[in-house]
């Protein structure tokens, strides 16, 4: 390894004194292989993050600061800690890599106001800086070392990391799926209905609802076995891990929310789909049916035109296009729409444009407020981390946060799968309830499943 640097000064008697080493890493370790060579260590510490084009992963361990979010604007609170923590050192770097360095990554829960026991572990989100984080760059790999004791402490977690390159990198076998049921899907068509009636009454425009399976096996699903599932069949997806002691968030998300380079952000518009086809021609047919279907053109729509009014007052101009094209993943297609811009104000962060677009229409509605209050009334659970933002920020101020769809809730020998569609005028329930079982396919079969 070298090319060496300390990103972080101490100051006299700070608060909490962060010290970051950056190492450039002279071979490049399998990310799956060096995520499940830290379980014997650091088993319910550890992330996993990739983006959606495989440009950039992120493999972390350990904690050296973690927060809870516990304050009623969870968004505003998360900015102030990172800020607070930031300001405990000078930084220093001749890199310039974006995601190297101090890197904060977590996840909000998708409505603070909601808490069931379920998600407990997670509450109303919570984010931490790792003690060893592995950087993957398209041409690079990144080590970067943080401790809070000095120098001392740093060069303990290189010395780990370092171990980590060499670890055992056998994948647990995932246990037999025993049984999948079906949380109260009767009763959710049935609120499927009542939310066509609202929307028809003129209380919204769209309102979207989730519903859960509960999965049994037959020993304990580790995340490394799911995630080198989801890797090998969801590609152009967003994959993430955020253990939490015996719990794990992951999925394989295809919705960013937004990033951030600098000055420049994208966000995503994605509402609106339909199945694969079984083969070519069919997924063709799929394909241009779902582009001239008025259903999902209007869904859409309430989704671009949100965004857009969200964004411009950030922004030197936003780059919309006219018309969506289609987003195809595996099991699924979408309507895609991609939003692109410069931030007017330096000074504006991630936390600030996060805390602007959650929930987009495409995950809660439209009006905001009239939809998220029929969600809490119709879906009669705690959505979590499901539907929420979930990603990183550097200490640079870039990052990048995905939408954490396509996911599920691992608890030892059980998980919980949830699924969600876009609810306007012309829904059936029959038709939306068979949209959210295709919707959980990626999950159900990285977890044995169909």
């Amino acid at each position: 390894m070298a090319n060496e640097d300390i990103l972080m000064k101490e100051k006299t008697a700070p608060a909490l004194k962060l010290v970051s080493k950056v190492i450039k890493c002279r071979t490049a370790p399998d990310p799956l292989r060096l995520f499940t060579a830290g379980a014997a260590r650091f088993y319910g510490s550890r992330f996993f993050w990739q983006d959606a084009d495989r440009e950039t992963v992120f493999v972390g361990f350990g904690r050296v600061w973690s927060c809870t979010v516990t304050a009623s604007d969870g968004f505003a609170q998360m900015e102030d800690e990172w800020r607070n923590l930031k300001g405990a050192g000078e930084v220093y770097s001749d890199t310039g890599e974006t995601g190297t360095g101090p890197v904060l990554f977590g996840g909000f829960a998708f409505d603070g106001t909601v808490a069931k026991q379920e998600w407990k572990t997670f509450g109303q989100g919570i984010f931490r800086v790792p003690q060893i984080l592995f950087t993957f760059k398209k041409d690079a790999v990144f080590l970067t070392v943080n401790g809070c004791g000095g120098t001392e402490s740093v060069q303990e977690a290189e010395e780990t990391a370092r171990s980590l390159l060499n670890g055992s990198t056998a994948f647990p076998a995932l246990p037999l799926l025993k049984a999948v049921k079906e949380i109260g899907s009767d009763e959710w068509k049935k609120s499927v209905a009542t939310a066509v009636e609202f929307i028809r009454e003129g209380r919204m425009d769209k309102v979207v609802l989730a519903r859960k399976l509960e999965l049994a096996f037959d020993g304990v699903a580790s995340p490394d076995a799911v995630l080198a599932a989801l890797s090998a069949q969801q590609h152009d997806s967003y994959l993430f891990v955020l253990e939490e002691g015996s719990e794990s968030f992951i999925g394989a998300s295809p919705e960013r929310l937004v990033k951030k380079t600098g000055r420049h952000i994208l966000s995503t518009c994605l509402a609106g789909s339909i199945k694969r086809g079984r083969n070519e021609a069919e997924d063709l047919e799929l394909g241009k049916a779902l582009l001239s279907d008025q259903k999902n053109l209007s869904e859409h729509g309430f989704v671009v035109s949100m965004i857009r009014q969200v964004l411009e007052p950030f922004c030197n101009g936003l780059n919309v296009p006219d018309a969506p094209v289609l987003m195809r993943m595996r099991d699924i297609q979408h309507l895609y729409t991609p939003v692109t811009g410069t931030v007017k104000d330096k000074d504006t962060t991630l936390f600030q444009l996060v805390k602007a677009l959650h929930p987009t229409p495409a995950l809660g509605g439209i009006p905001r407020q009239p939809a998220m209050e029929a969600i809490r009334l119709l879906e009669k659970m705690d959505r979590g981390l499901y539907g929420a933002p979930i990603g990183w920020v550097d200490y640079r101020g870039s990052g990048e946060f995905c939408v954490g769809i396509r996911s599920g809730l691992l608890k030892e020998d059980h998980a919980s799968l949830y699924a969600g569609c876009g609810v306007v005028k012309e829904s059936e329930p029959e038709e939306e309830y068979k949209e959210t079982s295709v919707k959980f396919t990626p999950m159900l079969r990285a977890l044995g499943g169909k």
